[in-house]
């Protein structure tokens, strides 16, 4: 589903949780879901909310259920520690960004009795920041993706293929198969 045809405040939760886990810049000044601890993108600009909204994840059925939770979670933290959140936009992303990183951290602790969800959360939050795991590789690449330029990951030949001129350890790890073919593929 289309984020930009959902609930915006939804959005903005999710937005907020990716944030939390892999930080980014803001992008614009009265943007509230992304606390711009860095000058980076993060897991919102990688396509977070896409990778949790691809059906094929599994977590869809479940992401109204934890927006409405964080929201609850938000409130009894806030609470508990004396903040006041700005009603403007949902409590989660009312928090401060030390305050959200809190939160997550109490969520997806050891003991915590939910944290399968939250863990969920941000396993594929962190995914859609290293692995572009939602788009082609070279769809990520090609629209810059922050992620996989961030860690260096190479570009494709002008053909769309990858070869690598030198090894990634500094030396050959193996002898190639007899029977692999010109295409690298196994005969």
């Amino acid at each position: 589903m289309d984020s930009a045809e959902q609930d915006p405040d939804r959005v903005a939760v999710l937005e907020a949780f990716a944030d939390t886990i892999v930080p980014g810049a803001k992008r614009s000044p009265e943007d509230r879901a992304i606390a711009g601890v860095v000058d980076d993108g993060g897991a919102v600009e990688a396509g977070a909310v896409a990778l949790l909204e691809d059906p094929a994840g599994g977590l869809l059925p479940a992401l109204d259920i934890a927006v409405a939770e964080l929201n609850d979670y938000a409130t009894e933290y806030a609470r508990e520690n004396g903040l006041t959140l700005d009603d403007d936009v949902p409590p989660f992303v009312a928090l401060p960004f030390a305050d959200r990183t809190a939160l997550v951290a109490h969520l997806c602790a050891p003991d915590h009795p939910e944290k399968q969800m939250w863990v969920g959360l941000a396993l594929f939050s962190n995914m859609a920041y290293d692995s572009a795991a939602h788009i082609s590789t070279t769809e990520a690449l090609a629209s810059g993706h922050p992620g996989l330029l961030g860690i260096g990951f190479a570009s494709p030949d002008a053909d769309g293929l990858w070869r690598f001129s030198r090894f990634s350890y500094g030396r050959q790890l193996a002898d190639l198969h007899p029977d692999t073919t010109t295409t690298g593929s196994p005969a």
